[in-house]
Formats: structure tokens, sequence, C-alpha cells
């Protein structure tokens, strides 16, 4: 017996003689680029359509706040990582009205001088209990310690220290964003798999840039690499508006490079966009640039459209009319991790759902090809990094064949579980 797939006003429709079957809730998914069940998983089932659907508020406390950055052109929107939640709020209601459950999004704005954790008391007050934020690494640790009595679970979309996940980690936070030893693991083993091991490492003076070269020098120890040069740029890369600041640039930047050993690639740690953005084409010899510049670690980049992304990116920009940013997508996963742990548990209440979700059966697609799960020992998602060329494509994807691990490679970038400083179980609190 034949069968002819046929296409028709976005329903796919299986044509045989004499029967006709339409899956109209599968094309709904998949267009989506949603994830559906496993194999070896069992479907969440339909309730009854009849009853009135109920809904889940997740909240979003977002960091409003201007970031000066190097490239005039990739200044971050005012929604950056909001935009990303709303979106992942309409791909939970597109499963979700299957399953008679509907989702919301609560989002306050707050300033970067103004109390997050008022914020998250008006939340709490209207009976939230999951909240993003992209807030400060010390802001996730303030609205983590006021949420804990009411029964809140963060998820930190946004900063990538490592401490919060290792001897400042806490029960009730789930890290969508990276940690800094993550992507320093990502961009590391890429180095390595290209046979440049010879690292010439530059940091800022930030306390951020100092979290950052540390992470690139465990990096470095793990896989083999070695830093023939360690300095630290302590000058101004320039003026961004006045009429000299190439001929400066041009001048200052080499000099910084010049008279180091012998070296495959600058490696770079500044995360505040002082001086890195600068380096490519001004290095005093002819070398590649990565990490803060050059070659990006990172979890999302525009021009990734492998593994289903370029659905994940027309709708995006169908949505908010820009491209998607890595915030972005770190939100985006926190809501959808929400909304898929919600359908399997059957259930919007926050504690069945967290159970869920750190569970040894919760997966979740997001377009980099391997499953997202969370670590039990620290909370951290596991997910693949993305490295990309300052936005322009995607070079590669770490984890890099060859790097091997026990339990999933993805367990090769960060810190994997004999190495934690957590002292918390992670299994099971909400």
């Amino acid at each position: 017996m034949t069968q002819a797939l046929v296409t028709e006003n976005c329903s796919t429709q299986f044509r045989m003689p004499g029967r006709r079957v339409v899956l109209s809730a599968f094309a709904a998914a998949v267009g989506t680029g949603l994830a559906l069940p496993a194999f070896g998983q069992p479907a969440p089932t339909s309730p009854a359509q009849s009853t009135p659907t109920p809904t889940l508020t997740i909240g979003y406390v977002h960091w409003q706040h201007s970031v000066e950055t190097i490239s005039y052109i990739f200044t971050p929107a005012p929604d950056n990582g909001r935009a990303g939640a709303e979106v992942g709020i309409t791909d939970n209601n597109t499963t979700g009205r299957f399953l008679n459950q509907n989702f919301a999004l609560a989002t306050l704005d707050v300033p970067t001088n103004s109390d997050p954790v008022a914020a998250l008391n008006t939340l709490i007050a209207k009976g939230i209990r999951l909240i993003i934020t992209d807030r400060p690494a010390a802001d996730v640790l303030k609205l983590a310690d006021a949420g804990a009595p009411h029964g809140v679970t963060m998820f930190n979309a946004g900063a990538a220290e490592d401490a919060l996940r290792e001897e400042n980690c806490r029960g009730n936070v789930i890290h969508t964003a990276p940690s800094y030893n993550m992507l320093t693991d990502a961009l590391a083993q890429y180095l390595i798999w290209k046979r440049w091991s010879r690292w010439f490492l530059a940091y800022g003076m930030q306390p951020n840039d100092l979290l950052l070269a540390n992470a690139c020098r465990r990096s470095a120890k793990i896989f083999g690499a070695h830093l023939v040069a360690d300095r630290q740029y302590k000058g101004k890369a320039g003026s961004r508006e006045t009429d000299t600041g190439l001929v400066e640039l041009q001048e200052q930047l080499p000099v910084f490079s010049q008279n180091a050993p012998n070296y495959d690639v600058l490696v770079c740690a500044d995360e505040n966009s002082v001086f890195a953005g600068y380096m490519p084409y001004r290095t005093w010899d002819a070398r590649p640039v990565a990490g803060s510049a050059g070659l990006i670690p990172t979890s999302w980049d525009p021009n990734s459209l492998e593994f289903g992304g370029r659905q994940m990116q027309d709708r995006f920009v169908a949505y908010a009319h820009r491209f998607m940013t890595a915030l972005d997508m770190n939100a985006w996963v926190a809501v959808r991790m929400i909304g898929t742990a919600a359908s399997y548990a059957q259930s919007l209440e926050p504690d069945k759902i967290m159970a869920y979700m750190r569970g040894p059966d919760f997966q979740l697609g997001a377009y980099r090809g391997l499953s997202l799960s969370i670590r039990d020992w620290n909370g951290q998602v596991r997910q693949a990094i993305l490295l990309s060329d300052s936005g322009r494509t995607v070079v590669s994807m770490s984890p890099q064949p060859g790097f091997l691990h026990q339990v999933t490679v993805l367990d090769t970038l960060g810190t994997d579980k004999p190495e934690t400083k957590c002292k918390l179980s992670m299994a099971g609190k909400g």
C-alpha cells in the first residue's frame, strides 16, 4: 500500500486509499521545534478539554540596564532576555493547549541600583514560585535566599560566575546560563583539537575579567595547553567616537603583545568589552584571537541553523524583530524547561514540575544537537557550547570529537561531579 505525504494548510496528512489520518498536533509541535517524547518515554496524556484551562505564571526579574559594546550594531536591545522568555511562553502554549495547560509571563524590569528583592516579593505575593532572573551574581544569591522560605526556584539566565554553582551554590537555583568554566573548556577543546596549544592570555582589570582569566588558566591545565604569556591589559583602548581613535588603537595595541614568546593564539578575558574586540588584526604577530573576541564561546549565535536552529531563529525574529542573543536563549531554555516538565508531570504545581525536572528522565532539545539536563551536584544545565566568529559564522560546537566522559560528553564542559565544591544535594530540591 502506497502512502503520499501531503502538506496542506499547515497540517500534515497521510493519505491512503479509503483512509485519511490528520496529524495536526504532531505538525504543530514539529513546526515550532518543540520537544516530542523521547523513545521509551511515555507521552503526556491529554486531560478532558471541557474543564477550564489552568494557568501557570512564570516570573522574570529582568535587569534593566544599558551596556556599552565595542560594536555599535551589537548593542543589546532593551528586551534582551525578556524576548526569549516571551517566545518560550508561546512555545509552551503551542503544546500546552493539547494538554489543557496554559502559561503566562510576569516580568518586572529592575534598574541597576534598585532592590531586586522588592520585585521578587511582588511576584511571590501573586503566588508565583518559578522565577527567572538575569541579574548579576550577587543579586542571584539575594533572590535565592529571599525566595527559599516561600518555595521559590530561581532560574539564573545571566550570571556566569562559577562560585554560584560551587562554594556559594543554592539548592533552589537552576543555572541555564553556562558558567565561565564551561565556556573556557569549550574553547580549550577546540584550540587543542586544532593543535593550538601555546596561548597568550590577555585579561582586563575588572573582577569578572579576573574570574574569566582564572577559568582560562584552569581549562589550559586540564586540556594540556601552555600559557607562554600571561599579561594584564591596564590601558584604555582608545575612544570609540573621537577622530583619532583608530590611530591610537593602531599604535597602542600592537605594543601590548610585543616581545611575547612564540604563541599560537591570543586568548582574551575581557567581560566588559574594554580591549578584546580591538585585538583582531592588531596583534604584533599575525595570530588568531579567541575568548572575549574573535572566536567566542557562547550558548547561542544568530547564525546557528543546524539541529532545527533555523526554526528557532525565524520564530524569534518574527516575534522580536531582531536576532536572538545568548541571553534570549538562556531565558527561553528556562521557560521551556518548565513547560516540558509540566507536560510530563501532568501538573502545573511548581513542586511537581521541579521534581520531574530534577529527575533522571528529564531532557530538553535546544537546537544544539545534544539534549539538555540538570547536573544534580550543582544545578547547572548541561549544554553544548557554540564557537562563534564574532557573530558572523558558527565555527564549531563543543564538546569536540575525542573528548570522552563516562556519563555524558557534556560533562567534559565545566566542573564535573568529583571536582564540585557544592555541598548541597540538588536532586529533589525545589
